[in-house]
């Protein structure tokens, strides 16, 4: 503002002869106007529009009426006629960003749950006969211990809830994975477009949980919430969409989530939770652990969507036969990210024609490839 111009309140403030003149550089006002202008300077804006002088200068019954207007006084009164219309904050979080949710925070929510409805549902433990169950007493695994069964239970039954939209904590849960994946800082919609770039086959995730229900979501949330595994989350997520080996990342978690639940069923996992007393954090490194391996091997082979009902079902063998091998190379990876090291996958390139949206692949799951074929696949 120049010499010549009078303050922003003065504009707004005074509109008769004398506040024009103090304006455009005239006379300066009487000792009375003067006294009225500083006070009107120290009275703050959100008061202005109740002052008693301020509602006489702007009432038609004083016969006050502008010359001419200018567009800076147009603009100063309709300021001043939305300052009424302003309503304070009502501490309504409606349009804010939720706040991202920690693995812990969405697990007590199930903790805290009714879930004796879910539970009647879940089979603990395979049920073998004849040659087999012998077999599995002699040389199996050992049995979990009494005291782990309940949480092993627990993590069945999260497996047998379905992705509910109206809940709002498990509406946390998929806006955090979303943003930790992509970067986001913004909220995204329950249902869109947009999850089929995280490597849902559709709108709503929900459709792609079969076999792994809530669990499947609870084993994201893990691996991006974990500040040891986001950087191999987020480095599978971008093996995901290669050009040649893009595979859908999400569709490719379920299947190992229920790899997973299968090998806790099978009592895979039951010497290691009987070794650190613990069933959740045991499944959700075993959950990683394999990720990682599928992401080696695919990555080290240059599998693409193609093979993926033969290398789910090979590494389901593995994860099922050597449990601790697996989260052997998981320490390892880990301990290397520690020190620095960005990627333990490889910089592997590939050469050829791009490979179609993921809209047009054809992905095979663990539980779509029938036992003994050898060829073929068959879509999920």
């Amino acid at each position: 503002m120049n010499e010549k111009s009078c303050s922003f309140h003065n504009e707004k403030e005074f509109r008769d002869g004398q506040v024009e003149s103090v304006s455009a550089g005239n006379s300066p006002p009487n000792d009375k106007d003067s006294s009225a202008l500083l006070a009107f300077r120290g009275i703050p804006i959100s008061e202005l529009k109740n002052h008693s002088l301020l509602r006489a200068l702007t009432t038609e019954a004083n016969g006050w009426a502008p010359g001419v207007v200018s567009p800076e006084v147009l603009r100063a009164q309709e300021e001043w006629e939305a300052v009424q219309n302003i309503q304070p904050e009502t501490g309504s979080q409606t349009d804010q960003p939720a706040q991202l949710i920690s693995f812990s925070e969405a697990l007590q929510h199930f903790q805290t749950m009714d879930l004796s409805s879910f539970k009647k549902r879940i089979q603990p433990t395979i049920r073998r006969t004849g040659l087999a169950a012998l077999r599995h007493c002699l040389f199996g695994p050992p049995k979990l211990h009494q005291g782990l069964r309940e949480e092993r239970d627990l993590v069945l039954t999260i497996a047998q809830c379905g992705l509910d939209s109206r809940d709002p904590t498990h509406g946390r849960v998929l806006k955090t994975i979303y943003k930790k994946l992509t970067g986001s800082k913004f909220d995204c919609a329950l249902h869109g477009d947009h999850w089929e770039d995280l490597g849902f086959q559709g709108a709503n995730p929900a459709t792609d949980l079969r076999g792994a229900g809530f669990l499947a979501l609870l084993h994201l949330l893990y691996l991006v919430m974990d500040s040891k595994t986001l950087l191999m989350a987020q480095e599978i997520f971008r093996l995901s969409h290669h050009h040649i080996q893009q595979f859908p990342f999400c569709l490719m978690s379920v299947n190992i989530t229920r790899i997973a639940i299968q090998a806790l069923r099978e009592e895979c996992l039951s010497r290691e939770c009987n070794r650190q007393q613990k069933v959740i954090p045991v499944v959700n490194s075993f959950y990683a652990a394999t990720f990682l391996h599928l992401a080696h091997v695919w990555k080290t082979q240059q599998k693409t969507i193609a093979d993926s009902g033969f290398v789910l079902k090979d590494l389901e063998v593995l994860a099922k036969k050597s449990p601790r091998r697996l989260l052997k190379t998981l320490e390892i990876y880990l301990a290397g990210v520690s020190k620095g090291q960005t990627s333990l996958l490889g910089a592997q390139k590939c050469r050829g024609a791009p490979a179609p949206h993921s809209k047009d692949l054809t992905f095979t799951g663990v539980c779509d490839l029938p036992p003994h074929s050898s060829e073929g696949t068959w879509p999920v």
